[in-house]
């Protein structure tokens, strides 16, 4: 019967369900509850994505080509958090373009990732359309990218960290009932800005150094030249929280309490 059935999604745990957090113990293992809880998530992770997002997806979605959807799992993962080109993931795995569509919608409808789409809203500079891909938990991506052990300072910390504050994000959106959309904004000049909530309500652009400067903002100020923006947000490692004139730059831990407190966006 209509209006009966009522849909509850759960995601990897959030930073507030885990008392005394450690951000790089989520960051190398992800935050699957099993996986977060051990300590040697790595086997875990490669027996999950073997028994799971092969064999069962492959079971569930019937696809034939099993080598091809396996390099397929892989090239998705290097798109993990960028902007996705078929057509070179298509070269790589040795399928059509359209196969590859079909692939990310195994994924989608599986959830085991999702798209985050442009935002595009009456643009005056030109704008990127294409959606960027983030798998569903950042340890999947670690296994299947073959990062090896996440370090504070390097690239792959601060890929994993941008993931990490996505998942934060997404997961905000349904457990609020907000369910706000979240996309990102890119100018085909390569002016961007990270993730973007509601209807230009709030700008965030996320950053794995210690001190934000004037170059780490340039997109956030780029981005309220154009829309009116309620709220201007710099999420990093710096220390303490400060002032870059409009625009608050606050440590992770600071922002991730706003947000679960309903601070950083609201009804």
């Amino acid at each position: 019967m209509g209006g009966r059935a009522l849909r509850y999604e759960l995601f990897p745990l959030i930073s507030a369900e885990i008392p005394d957090f450690d951000l790089m113990k989520a960051l190398n293992s992800g935050l699957l509850p099993r996986h977060y809880l051990t300590a040697n998530p790595s086997k875990l992770l490669s027996s999950y994505i073997g028994s799971y997002l092969r064999d069962e997806i492959l079971t569930e979605a019937k696809i034939r080509n099993i080598t091809s959807f396996s390099r397929f799992l892989e090239a998705a993962a290097f798109s993990n958090g960028e902007m996705v080109n078929y057509s070179n993931i298509a070269a790589e795995c040795g399928v059509s373009s359209p196969t590859v569509k079909e692939y990310f919608q195994i994924l989608e409808d599986t959830m085991t990732g999702r798209f985050l789409p442009s935002y595009q809203k009456k643009p005056k500079r030109r704008v990127i359309h294409a959606p960027k891909f983030y798998y569903f938990d950042i340890g999947i991506a670690n296994i299947l990218l073959k990062r090896g052990p996440i370090v504070q300072g390097s690239e792959a910390f601060g890929k994993a960290f941008e993931h990490f504050i996505y998942q934060e994000l997404y997961a905000h959106s349904h457990y609020s009932d907000i369910n706000y959309p979240i996309s990102y904004w890119r100018t085909t000049s390569q002016i961007e800005v990270d993730f973007i909530l509601g209807e230009n309500e709030v700008a965030i652009e996320v950053k794995a150094t210690n001190m934000v400067n004037s170059r780490h903002i340039k997109g956030l100020i780029s981005f309220a030249e154009e829309y009116k923006v309620k709220k201007s947000i710099v999420v990093s490692n710096d220390p303490h929280p400060r002032q870059m004139g409009n625009i608050s730059v606050l440590p992770w831990g600071i922002f991730l309490k706003k947000l679960w407190e309903g601070e950083i966006i609201g009804v």
